[in-house]
């Protein structure tokens, strides 16, 4: 009788113990994903930092060119006011990056402004600050992943939906081919 006893309550044990364990694989990850979206955000601020100083760079040549300028004020401003949801920031973040083309084209008619240090400089930290989105996209991504596979696979799903985790969104890009390109920066 105690020997069942004592089995019975090590599998309680070990029961528990687990679902302690999934519990907080759970929680971390979920934390990993909160983690990855602050790298975004932070990369996107340095951006629609260095926006305002490109426009006024190339304004300065090219005074005519005031849709450009427009569009990409009004997709900044789009852009700034955030979503809780990764797939329609990344939607704003591509109009962003289609209106930057454009601010990048018309500097390609004025030779002047291409030969310009702030313009070259701002160009270079664009570019650079590009390239951090996009790792800070796949960091986040692959942390959603690991999320989504521990909300989904047998057994810590039974522990998800007992503690309301639920699946994360990607940051992804919409199917356009326009939009999957990347800003070009020429020189």
């Amino acid at each position: 009788m105690t020997t069942t006893l004592w089995v019975i309550l090590a599998i309680i044990a070990v029961v528990v113990l687990w679902v302690i364990g999934a519990y907080n694989v759970l929680v971390r990850l979920k934390n990993r994903v909160k983690e990855a979206w602050s790298d975004i955000e932070v990369q996107l601020k340095r951006r629609y930092d260095l926006i305002p100083n490109l426009v006024e760079t190339v304004k300065g040549y090219a005074k005519h060119e005031s849709a450009a300028f427009e569009n990409v004020t009004k997709a900044r401003a789009a852009a700034i006011s955030g979503s809780a949801n990764p797939h329609e920031q990344a939607a704003k973040e591509n109009m962003l990056s289609g209106a930057l083309k454009s601010i990048f084209a018309v500097a390609e008619a004025y030779p002047e402004l291409k030969a310009n240090t702030n313009f070259l400089e701002l160009q270079r930290e664009l570019s650079d600050t590009e390239n951090k989105i996009q790792a800070s996209r796949r960091f986040f991504n692959s942390n959603v992943l690991a999320i989504n596979n521990a909300v989904e696979m047998f057994p810590t799903n039974i522990i998800a939906g007992a503690f309301g985790f639920k699946k994360e969104e990607f940051f992804d890009l919409d199917e356009t081919p326009a939009q999957r390109e990347p800003v070009k920066v020429s020189f």
